[in-house]
């Protein structure tokens, strides 16, 4: 099995918007290693991040992280082990814009 090191997605916030920010291309499997959420503006934020299995509907049960407030100006680095299957997604959110969102980690094929 072959493993592949890379930046798996980077997303910058459309406030209130969902967005998808990765999913595993098919016939991978994916482990996520860190997640960095970058609060760009001047005032404090918050943010949402989610896992949805099977590329499921986002609901109340997916959340990792909800409305998790970011200090100005700051950044937040989440240290994971996440294991994503081909059609899992991994979904982003902010409450404004200007929070950028980068996921680093290894597709196995």
């Amino acid at each position: 099995m072959a493993t592949t090191f890379k930046v798996l997605g980077q997303r910058l916030s459309n406030a209130g918007v969902s967005l998808d920010i990765y999913a595993p291309p098919a016939g991978n499997s994916t482990i996520v290693s860190s997640i960095n959420i970058c609060n760009q503006r001047g005032d404090t934020s918050s943010f949402r991040l989610a896992v949805r299995p099977a590329n499921a509907a986002l609901s109340g049960l997916h959340y990792l992280a909800y409305d998790t407030p970011i200090a100005a100006n700051d950044s937040l680095t989440l240290t994971m082990g996440m294991t994503l299957a081909t059609t899992d997604t991994v979904t982003v959110q902010a409450n404004t814009s200007n929070v950028s969102f980068s996921l680093f980690g290894s597709e196995l094929y």
